[in-house]
């Protein structure tokens, strides 16, 4: 509640990062989403989402709680929302196009050398075969189809003006580098499976997404979070989550051994290109959401921007392998394990905050350190472990004995 009564407006921005990053963002909601009293996050008034925080957002908008967002997509794979496997189906129809174009930019480069080959260099003229180059590795359409379905059930819709709430999906137009937030006037006829695809197209791994006349990208390219459209809307306290911070490898050598369940080579070239560009594009990203913040904080002054993002000596969340089971798993429990002790730690700055807003910080639920996410029951101490091996134990022994007899 603000101070006159009135209840705040309240937002949720969420960053991009891939298949780790929304995987980081689902148990970093879930956290949040069971420590701070007063908010339930399918009824925010506002969502913005960019790349991967695109897909969330728009599952967080159509009622799939940060808990069942978490179950559906590491728990059970039957009814999960979305599998990053589906980002590795190589995009074939963009590889055709461009074979087909190949004979006709051949002769064309080789008409232009033969015409003047004493002025035009061979490397010169044959340049335009870069044409036939696909613009993308992976078809990121299956994220159409399958939200299409989620989205087209149990009450849900793929339509910006039937939702309850407003949305906001933000991408890139290739052709002008403007920012488009899908959901917006003017904007809000494309099904919000298109724009979750358009968002999340990160340009040399996903082809351009045409919608109408025009072809969309990954919305980071121009911000990383986007809060600011929240903040145009109207929002009066925004919650942000960015799952992707530089990774500080001196910082993460000085943990305690106990800590680091994920070894980080001392230097970060050891781990080859991957590791260089990932390690480049985050320090990119930050430093220009960093100054976003700096911004929101001079041009909406009435207004409360909270961020919650990874420690930069956070192993876990640089090296997972996303594609692995059981990375998922474990990130997704890390990223909710990792966010409680954030909020625990910034008790001081984040509750009168919160209480401007009418939320309270639940310190009785951050101090209880048997809690975990995937199970959604307490974890077992030790004698209770002892106690369980033993009784186990027992009914072993006595179902050996009965097959001797």
């Amino acid at each position: 509640m603000t101070a006159t009564g009135r209840r705040s407006k309240i937002a949720l921005a969420l960053a991009g990062g891939g298949p780790v990053g929304g995987i980081y963002e689902v148990g970093a909601m879930a956290a949040l989403a069971e420590a701070l009293e007063g908010v339930d996050f399918t009824t925010f008034d506002i969502y913005v989402g960019v790349s991967s925080g695109a897909l969330l957002s728009a599952s967080v908008a159509n009622g799939l709680g940060p808990a069942a967002l978490a179950r559906m997509l590491v728990e059970d794979d039957s009814t999960e929302v979305f599998d990053p496997g589906v980002l590795l189906r190589p995009a074939f129809g963009e590889y055709l196009r461009r074979a087909l174009s190949v004979p006709v930019l051949f002769w064309s480069s080789l008409r232009q050398y033969l015409a003047d080959p004493w002025h035009v260099r061979l490397l010169e003229a044959f340049q335009g075969l870069s044409h036939a180059i696909p613009t993308g590795v992976f078809n990121n359409a299956g994220i159409d189809e399958l939200l299409g379905k989620l989205f087209s059930s149990g009450g849900r819709s793929n339509d910006f003006r039937k939702l309850k709430h407003r949305l906001f999906l933000v991408a890139t137009d290739l052709d002008s580098g403007e920012s488009v937030a899908f959901g917006s006037a003017g904007h809000d006829d494309v099904p919000i499976s298109v724009a979750v695809q358009a968002s999340a197209a990160l340009p040399g791994l996903f082809p351009p997404v045409r919608i109408g006349e025009r072809y969309f990208v990954d919305g980071a390219l121009i911000k990383t979070l986007h809060a600011s459209v929240a903040l145009h809307a109207g929002a009066e306290l925004v919650i942000c989550i960015n799952p992707l911070v530089p990774f500080d490898s001196r910082l993460a050598a000085r943990r305690p051994p106990h800590e680091r369940p994920t070894p980080a080579p001392a230097h970060l070239v050891e781990g080859g290109l991957p590791v260089v560009l990932s390690q480049t594009f985050r320090a990119i990203i930050h430093s220009r959401m960093r100054t976003g913040m700096d911004r929101y904080r001079l041009e909406f002054k009435d207004a409360d921007v909270v961020l919650f993002e990874p420690s930069r000596d956070d192993a876990d969340m640089f090296f997972t392998n996303v594609f692995s089971y059981r990375g998922r798993s474990r990130l997704c429990e890390h990223a909710y394990q990792r966010t409680r002790k954030d909020l625990y730690q910034r008790r001081h700055e984040l509750r009168p905050i919160f209480e401007r807003h009418g939320i309270h910080l639940n310190l009785g639920v951050l101090k209880d350190h048997t809690r975990s996410l995937l199970s959604r029951r307490r974890r077992p101490d030790l004698a209770t472990s002892v106690s369980a091996l033993d009784s186990s134990l027992a009914d072993l022994e006595l179902w050996l004995q009965g097959q001797e007899g």
